[in-house]
């Protein structure tokens, strides 16, 4: 007997799941599960995915579907893990609890890096893995090193194709084959959620903002969020917009929703506010958004690039000198919607629905970027960074990088080009092995 497991946090996430069952991604099996797991910081207050409209479409190809919150109550999903002492006894507990028997498991997970999917990775230490990515994260570096006892048992990575032709560099480490999750599949799951949000307002062809609540992040300060949103308003309105909505994220402050009110108001904007908790894509669907705005949303890929919505980012090039440490996932995510999508301010870019970077510089930016966040996981990308650094660092790429990142690496750009003379002058290399004399001198 064979079970699945299938671990979900997000409704976008299932739905991903529910495309590569629909396309045969995964074997047959005597028994599928979906264990979803609520990750919001305060899980009583938030709904979880079986809760979501539009999750009873998507629930049909699953057997049965469990709750991990409940599963290892009072702990939180994203801050718990098994002692290793524990694990044999963990497995027998889930095994009897889930009524697996000696069943053969294999397991389906996002963000192996970290827990929930790290733990239950973990306590199913000998089954098969395979990784799922439903947002922009995979085209970036494992976000820090995994136990090569889990790292080694994933077999592959599923990911949806967001930007056609960019290959992910997530768990490439241990020679992880990425494989794609076919568009139309996924586009198809999303048309049977197309009819599941009842209660949203009707409104043709706005301009959509998106909101990601990056304030609880830590990255931006709930003023500075609240700005962003309104920054997203205005530019909209500048195009031309008078219909806007605008989508929070689920677990913001209803507060900001009544300042931008206020903004369109003073604007001549007719703002709708949808406070329903449903996918973007539903939203893209029921309205046909006539521009679809964010700051750096896995939405804002999936309008373009299997809606064919035009889309406009901004904020992105704070966030890129925000973002800390520097090897910070959202980075390379940020990275690419900086790249690739026009800026809100720019008129004629985004009427032009001009691109920005082509995928072999986009690639060639990316791998650059990923060396630089993580050179102990990837030290093979280091001739990929010193090429881009060498060619393209400039002006406008300087805003991926940090010199102090660059100095740390020994990669080019550490030092300003008027004082590069510097580390091949004979006078200053002799200066300074002088000064490390009598330095340790000194010290002895």
């Amino acid at each position: 007997m064979t079970t699945q497991i299938f671990m979900a946090s997000t409704l976008y996430g299932t739905a991903t799941l529910a495309a590569a069952l629909d396309t045969d991604s995964f074997a047959p099996a005597d028994r599928r599960i979906l264990l979803v797991s609520n990750n919001a910081a305060t899980p009583e207050t938030t709904p979880a995915v079986d809760e979501m409209p539009g999750f009873e479409r998507l629930r049909g190809r699953f057997d049965e579907v469990i709750s991990w919150n409940e599963t290892i109550s009072p702990f939180h999903p994203g801050g718990w893990a098994p002692r290793p002492d524990d694990v044999p006894l963990w497995e027998r507990h889930l095994r009897l609890a889930w009524r697996l028997g000696d069943d053969d498991v294999e397991l389906a997970v996002e963000s192996i890096q970290v827990n929930p999917a790290l733990a239950v990775a973990q306590i199913f230490m000998g089954a098969p893995v395979t990784v799922y990515a439903d947002g922009l994260m995979s085209y970036g570096p494992t976000r820090n090193k995994i136990d090569p006892l889990v790292g080694t048992r994933v077999t592959r990575l599923l990911h949806l194709d967001l930007v056609p032709g960019l290959t992910p560099l997530l768990l490439t480490e241990f020679g992880v084959p990425p494989e794609v999750v076919p568009t139309d599949a996924f586009s198809k799951v999303l048309a049977e959620l197309g009819d599941t949000g009842d209660a949203l307002p009707v409104v043709e062809e706005p301009a959509l903002l998106l909101g990601q609540y990056l304030s609880a992040l830590g990255i931006l300060t709930a003023e500075e969020e609240e700005d962003l949103h309104v920054r997203m308003l205005r530019g909209a309105v500048e195009l031309g917009h008078r219909a806007v909505v605008f989508k929070p994220h689920p677990t913001a402050p209803a507060r900001w929703s009544r300042l931008l009110e206020k903004e369109a108001e003073k604007l001549g904007a007719d703002l709708t506010v949808v406070d329903v908790p449903v996918l973007a894509e539903v939203l893209y669907q029921r309205m046909r958004p006539a521009l679809v705005v964010g700051c750096f949303s896995t939405a804002l890929l999936t309008a373009s690039a299997l809606y064919g919505l035009p889309v406009a980012r901004i904020g992105t090039e704070t966030l890129l000198d925000r973002l800390t440490p520097y090897e910070n996932s959202n980075r390379v995510p940020v990275t690419v919607v900086d790249a690739l999508l026009p800026e809100l301010t720019d008129r004629s870019a985004v009427a032009a629905r001009r691109p920005g970077l082509g995928t072999e510089d986009l690639t060639a930016l990316v791998r650059a970027v990923g060396f630089a966040m993580q050179p102990k996981i990837y030290p093979a990308l280091r001739p990929d960074a010193e090429r881009y650094l060498t060619r393209h660092l400039d002006q406008h790429t300087w805003r991926y990088f940090k010199r102090r990142r660059l100095t740390s690496l020994a990669l080019p750009g550490a030092v300003p080009a008027q004082l590069a003379f510097l580390p091949r002058n004979a006078t200053v290399r002799r200066v300074a092995r002088r000064a490390r004399s009598l330095k340790r001198a000194t010290l002895g």
